[in-house]
């Protein structure tokens, strides 16, 4: 949770920001407002953010990820910039850190970076080559393949049906766990032999998704622990660490965690809601970043 060091050098991101305009136009920034941008990513939103909020501002990023940190550093290198390798459930302790009490505006991203699907050696995409490690912070928790080589199947089919709200789960599971037997589940490519075992002829259609997406998410948001994070700062941290009127902007990707924050921004004794249906990228956006299909940004004022 130290500041990390700026370094303008660092590898160029492939990123990019989804819903941009639209983010900026709900945040309504002013020179000298306090931003949180709690999953910093690669830095695309808060490189606008900065802009934005001017030298008299300041922009607090977070971000498990500490390769996605040398990113966002790359394009962040400002002195009213604070990036900490820390989940958002920290927030009121980086704050607490900063020495502020609370800020004026909060955007969350809940998505996976490019440049985190792109990285074969962490397994994230059954695009990768690599080991199937999954987790954001690879000095903390569990990789994939060590969950895959203990869970039980009914274990197993649990995560998939909950995290990936895979229809054959069950199927799904069975199949790895007899494949395991023969054959440690350790790279991408065993997880992927795994899988066309349970669903041979989905694994051979060249479908718009392939048959493996809700595997890989379930045993990603399991490994990280997504959702609890997720569920934790919307019952606990995000109200309390913004501002009378402060505006908390968050963009969800799957079903699950969109129910989460539905759900939550609800509470009209704590938010008011000033998006009555969630906001989605143009159809001009989703033609230049594919990515953006799935996204809904929610934004709420706190009351």
């Amino acid at each position: 949770m130290n500041d990390l060091d700026r370094n303008p050098s660092g590898p160029p991101p492939v990123h990019v920001p989804v819903l941009l305009r639209e983010v900026l136009r709900h945040l309504e920034l002013q020179p000298g407002a306090v931003v949180v941008d709690g999953t910093v990513g690669a830095g695309g939103h808060s490189q606008e953010i900065l802009k934005q909020i001017g030298p008299e501002g300041t922009l607090i990023g977070l971000d498990r990820d500490p390769m996605m940190l040398d990113i966002a550093r790359s394009r962040l290198n400002a002195s009213n910039c604070h990036l900490k390798q820390a989940s958002y459930v920290q927030l009121r302790e980086i704050l607490a850190e900063l020495r502020i009490d609370a800020v004026d505006r909060i955007l969350l991203d809940l998505g996976l970076s490019s440049d985190q699907l792109a990285d074969d050696a962490r397994g994230f995409s059954f695009r990768a080559t690599g080991s199937l490690d999954m987790r954001f912070d690879t000095s903390q928790g569990e990789p994939a393949w060590q969950l895959l080589e203990q869970i039980s199947q009914s274990d197993l089919a649990w995560v998939l049906d909950h995290y990936g709200e895979e229809p054959q789960a069950r199927k799904v599971a069975r199949t790895i766990v007899d494949f395991r037997k023969s054959h440690p589940i350790r790279t991408v490519s065993d997880l992927l032999d795994a899988v066309a075992l349970a669903m041979p002829g989905r694994m051979e259609r060249n479908a718009p998704r392939h048959p493996a997406t809700r595997v890989f998410q379930a045993l990603r948001i399991a490994v990280n622990q997504e959702l609890v994070h997720v569920e934790q700062a919307l019952r606990e941290v995000l109200h309390p660490c913004l501002k009378q009127n402060g505006i908390l902007a968050i963009i969800g990707f799957h079903s699950l965690e969109n129910r989460l924050v539905k759900h939550t921004f609800r509470a009209t004794d704590r938010w008011q809601l000033l998006t009555t249906k969630p906001v989605v990228a143009s159809i001009a956006e989703q033609r230049i970043n594919p990515r953006s299909r799935t996204a809904k940004l929610r934004v709420v004022k706190r009351l």
